[in-house]
């Protein structure tokens, strides 16, 4: 029978046993991994633009159209449409249009420049993201990508080469709910066949990717910082030891 939870213990969509709580904890049967910022990275906002005026032939400006963005993503309208984006397709492609409509530049054009913005090419894996799926899969460790994302990002993976490197890919324009929702993760575990206190979560947003634990994984978690070098996923393998 459970133990009777303590008074100041997290909540938990999970309950082990008594057993288990007093059992090793178990080894680490597969990773779960973020996507953006974690695996791959979206190209800078001049490239995105260069492609999406190569696209129109419309000459995009830099400068003004960064400062463009960045305005019209401060009004209340085009905040409030980003709520909830990622929670389908058409949620994300309608909140982007709301966004790109707000800058004069890319009126009229805002789906051109939200394809660009989801084509193959626009997101680039970290230059360690492969050496260490690959290390994963020739130990046998099972992976999986938990994401809260628009549009189907397997797209990217196939592009690097990746895809068969990722076991199941949850996505919340697909599962209708984004993380920290304990549904994303526990998916993940069931397609993957592993218990999720056997598994462990890689991203790097607390409220978020954290939110592993209340399910029963473990969690690591990167620096929130924008790279283009190497993320830092050797220490993935690391931990497993």
């Amino acid at each position: 029978m459970p133990a009777v939870r303590a008074l100041f213990d997290l909540t938990a969509a999970y309950e082990p046993t008594d057993a288990q709580r007093r059992d090793p904890v178990p080894a680490v049967e597969a990773v779960l991994f973020d996507f953006s910022n974690t695996l791959f990275h979206m190209v800078d906002t001049p490239t995105w633009l260069l492609a999406v005026g190569d696209a129109t032939g419309r000459e995009i400006p830099f400068g003004a159209t960064l400062d463009a963005l960045a305005e019209a993503a401060a009004r209340p309208d085009v905040a409030a449409a980003q709520q909830g984006r990622d929670l389908s397709d058409a949620a994300h492609r309608d909140a982007m249009r709301t966004w790109f409509a707000q800058v004069p530049v890319l009126a009229g054009i805002e789906d051109v420049a939200v394809d660009v913005l989801r084509a193959p090419g626009t997101w680039i894996p970290y230059p360690d993201t492969a050496a260490v799926l690959t290390a994963l899969a020739d130990r046998g460790i099972r992976v999986g990508v938990v994401s809260d994302i628009g549009w189907d990002i397997r797209t990217h993976a196939r592009a690097a080469g990746l895809e068969d490197l990722v076991g199941t890919w949850v996505l919340s324009c697909e599962l209708g709910v984004e993380k920290p929702d304990p549904a994303m993760f526990t998916t993940a575990c069931t397609a993957l066949g592993v218990d999720p206190r056997a598994t462990l979560m890689v991203g790097d947003n607390p409220g978020r990717d954290g939110g592993a634990v209340a399910v029963g994984c473990r969690t690591f978690l990167l620096p929130s910082e924008f790279r283009l070098g190497e993320r830092g996923l050797g220490a993935v393998t690391a931990l497993l030891g």
